[in-house]
């Protein structure tokens, strides 16, 4: 087989995934409406340390025009079953986010009762409920378990929509509540935002250091900071998961790529597209 042939067969196969990206994004059950539907954004918090980055990234994104009316809540401590400890994100969430998040950490059934009663708002106005689940799907079952015993009548096969990134993640969900979610909700895995080029934005890069000078709105900056701070003080530490972007003085918010996804965003490109795009 000559070079020529091998290029031509690279190409064919590069446009290939690409199309199957798209084919799964076309096959979710409709598409997110920012006038109806109610994002959620949930946040396992162990034991790395990349979601209190994704909270800052997040937070950069709502400050866009494009989000700035997003209809959305926070969660945090949605993990499964893996082993190791807590990363206390709590001053973040309220710095980033103020009333608009709910602690599930040690209180996952009372977390998943106060967040339903959010999620029925949306769904008494004919919207979907989507979820981006940077974490495991534990949390995402007890919420569904707690709509479907309230409002038998909502089918959440079609209006609760699942987004995933992560073998891990999966890997570290109770593989009952995984299969639950598999079976009650528009599940879809999509392609991990760890990585550049594969159809989702790649969001961890150990050599992007410059994110101050790249961050103008002062509240934003005190976010990052505070994210930064954060994830310094317990990466690694007391046998927490050592996240070498961040150890490396880089950033990793590749959790975000779900979010993405879901706004139809999936095509940025990398960290510095992002702050390019929308560190105003």
């Amino acid at each position: 087989m000559n070079s020529k042939t091998l290029i031509l067969l690279a190409i064919a196969a590069t446009f290939l995934s690409f199309a199957t990206h798209l084919s799964q994004k076309n096959s979710l059950s409709g598409e997110f409406n920012p006038k109806k539907d109610l994002l959620l954004v949930q946040f396992d918090c162990k034991t790395d340390v990349d979601d209190l980055h994704t909270v800052a990234a997040f937070a950069t994104l709502l400050t866009d025009t494009n989000f700035s009316s997003l209809k959305y809540h926070a969660v945090a401590g949605t993990y499964g079953i893996q082993e190791g400890l807590y990363v206390p994100p709590n001053d973040l969430f309220q710095l980033a986010f103020g009333s608009n998040w709910t602690d599930a950490h040690n209180q996952s059934g009372a977390a998943a009762d106060k967040v339903k009663v959010i999620v029925q708002e949306r769904l008494d106005l004919q919207g979907d409920i989507w979820i981006a689940e940077a974490g495991q799907s534990d949390f995402t079952a007890l919420l569904i378990e707690a709509i479907q015993k309230d409002l038998p009548e909502i089918n959440t096969a079609k209006r609760i929509h699942v987004i995933q990134h992560s073998d891990w993640n999966e890997n570290s969900t109770s593989p009952e509540r995984l299969q639950f979610v598999k079976e009650n909700a528009d599940y879809l895995k999509i392609p991990d935002g760890n990585a550049e080029g594969n159809g989702t934005p790649g969001f961890r890069d150990p050599e992007f250091t410059n994110w101050k000078e790249k961050i103008r709105n002062p509240d934003l900056f005190e976010i990052w900071k505070l994210a930064i701070d954060l994830s310094n003080q317990y990466n690694g530490k007391d046998g927490r998961y050592n996240n070498e972007a961040v150890s490396a003085g880089g950033l990793d918010f590749s959790d975000l790529s779900e979010v993405c996804w879901i706004l139809d965003q999936q095509d940025i490109r990398d960290v510095e597209q992002f702050f390019n795009l929308y560190a105003h």
